[in-house]
């Protein structure tokens, strides 16, 4: 893995030198995991003229979930606690001749920007952008391995829930066990806060889990995602308990199955991204659910739960191969509950068999 970081460093490089800033100041900690293996807490990345750095606040802890270091870069803490890495990078830049230094202003504050400022009054402060976004959203083969090794880990938790007896247990403690499910599985961690929704908190997006208790009839949906070696995928399902589903539940689950699948069938190299949004949005909008819906289809996936590309109706940009996205068209109708199906895949081309699947538990509306 260490010529992989070696060669992301050296992209980004390239793009700052072509900014005429040759040393840049990596501070999101999803854009320093990518660039130097791992992300200690406090943790900055310096692109230095002579060398690049980790800088770490505090002595480094053996936590395998945060990764590791590249062996190739050389960590540098801080002699004394309590001191800002960035602050403390801004100043070896300085040291090392630079006269320029690109910094993530989105991810700065303003004190910590004006304090890089103070300590290196002599270099000019650029902003870097998303140029470290832009470099991420299309992923290695290995970065898709971890995608799918934790996809595979959120649909065994998810199996094992739904054979379990669920009338009578509240949300908060079926997400409770599922994110338990997960690390007994091998999953870092959640990928981000499980949600269960009952009746008619169903189809909710983003839906946080209550003391509502499960009852017969209702409408269950399950929205959650494994992170597997820092990377984080995300699987949604919808499920009736107990008894046959109502015409009225069936009616909505096949509408969201449909839009869903029409989303799917979109990904591919050189699709818009609005392409996608608005194949699945068709089906919701012609059967009159226009008002209500969610403000994007799917989003990139990676280091972190929502990264770019955006499926949504004003995203500018074309898919490309080998970007992993979901799919996540839901409905909700006050007062009665609603639908969410939400899947990772990776984009492939049609060569490569479309759009590559990783979230496998089925679609099918199940009676639990």
């Amino acid at each position: 893995m260490s010529e992989v970081y070696a060669t992301r460093r050296t992209r980004l490089r390239e793009r700052c030198q072509a900014g005429g800033s040759p040393s840049a100041l990596i501070s999101r900690p999803a854009n320093v995991r990518y660039l130097a293996g791992a992300a200690p807490q406090g943790a900055v990345l310096l692109l230095g003229r002579r060398e690049d750095l980790l800088v770490c606040p505090g002595p480094l802890e053996d936590r395998p979930a945060e990764g590791r270091p590249d062996d190739a870069l050389r960590v540098h803490v801080l002699p004394a606690p309590g001191g800002d890495a960035a602050v403390a990078a801004a100043d070896l830049a300085q040291e090392q001749g630079a006269d320029a230094l690109a910094v993530e202003e989105h991810h700065l504050t303003v004190s910590r920007h004006r304090a890089v400022a103070s300590v290196a009054p002599r270099l000019r402060l650029a902003d870097l952008g998303g140029a470290v976004e832009q470099l991420r959203v299309v992923k290695d083969e290995e970065e898709i391995s971890c995608l799918r090794i934790g996809a595979e880990i959120a649909d065994q938790a998810l199996g094992e829930l739904l054979e379990s007896i669920l009338v009578g247990r509240t949300e908060r403690h079926l997400a409770l066990e599922l994110e338990r499910r997960l690390v007994d599985h091998g999953a870092d961690g959640p990928a981000f806060a499980t949600s269960v929704a009952t009746g008619p908190n169903s189809g909710r997006r983003g839906h946080r889990p209550t003391d509502r208790r499960v009852e017969e009839g209702d409408f269950l949906s399950v929205c959650l995602g494994a992170t597997y070696r820092g990377y984080r995928c995300e699987i949604g399902r919808t499920f009736v308990i107990g008894t046959s589903p109502a015409d009225w539940q069936i009616e909505l689950y096949d509408l969201v199955f449909a839009a869903q699948r029409a989303g799917r069938e979109m990904l591919a190299p050189g699709a818009a991204y609005r392409d996608v949004d608005r194949a699945a949005r068709q089906a919701l909008d012609s059967a009159g659910y226009a008002q209500g819906l969610p403000p994007l289809t799917g989003h990139g996936v990676g280091l972190e739960i929502d990264e770019d590309p955006q499926l949504a109706p004003s995203a500018m940009g074309k898919l490309d191969a080998c970007v992993p996205v979901t799919v996540e068209p839901g409905v909700h109708l006050p007062g009665r509950g609603g639908v969410r199906i939400d899947d990772t895949l990776v984009v492939r081309p049609e060569a490569d068999g479309g759009p590559e699947l990783l979230t496998i538990t089925t679609k099918e509306l199940l009676a639990l």
